[in-house]
C-alpha cells in the first residue's frame, strides 16, 4: 500500500497564506514563516483600525461641523448644547453631511436653534 502524506492539503494551506501576503516586500510574501507572522500581524492591525476608523470619522464630522458654524459666531461646543436644548435630534454624520453638501438647510438649522 501506497504511504499516505499530507501534501496536497499542506501546500493548500501554504498556498493559501502565501496568496495573503501578495504584495508585501521581500522574504514577507514568500518565506512561509516570515509571511505568517505578516499575515499574522494584518490582521491585529485590521481589527484595531476598524476601531480607529470610527473614532476617526467621528472627529472629521466635529470638525467639519465646528468649521460650518464658526461663519454664524459659534463654536462647536455651543451649537451642539443648542442643538440638544431645542431637541434637535440630528447626528453628527448628517450635520456635517448637510454643512458640506447641503448649505442652505444647514443655514437653517442654526437659525432655528439661535
Amino acid at each position: 500500500m501506497p504511504r499516505s502524506v499530507p501534501a496536497v492539503a499542506s501546500r493548500r494551506r501554504r498556498k493559501k497564506l502565501l496568496k495573503q501576503t501578495r504584495g508585501n516586500f521581500g522574504g514577507r510574501k514568500n518565506l512561509l514563516t516570515v509571511a505568517k507572522h505578516t499575515y499574522e500581524k494584518g490582521l491585529q492591525y485590521a481589527y484595531r483600525d476598524r476601531k480607529a476608523k470610527k473614532r476617526e470619522f467621528r472627529a472629521l464630522w466635529i470638525q467639519r461641523i465646528n468649521a460650518a458654524v464658526r461663519p454664524f459666531g459659534l463654536s462647536y461646543s455651543k451649537f451642539m448644547h443648542l442643538l440638544n436644548k431645542a431637541g434637535v435630534e440630528l447626528n453628527r454624520k448628517v450635520l456635517a453631511d448637510l454643512a458640506m453638501n447641503d448649505a442652505e438647510t444647514f443655514k437653517k438649522i442654526v437659525e432655528k436653534v439661535k
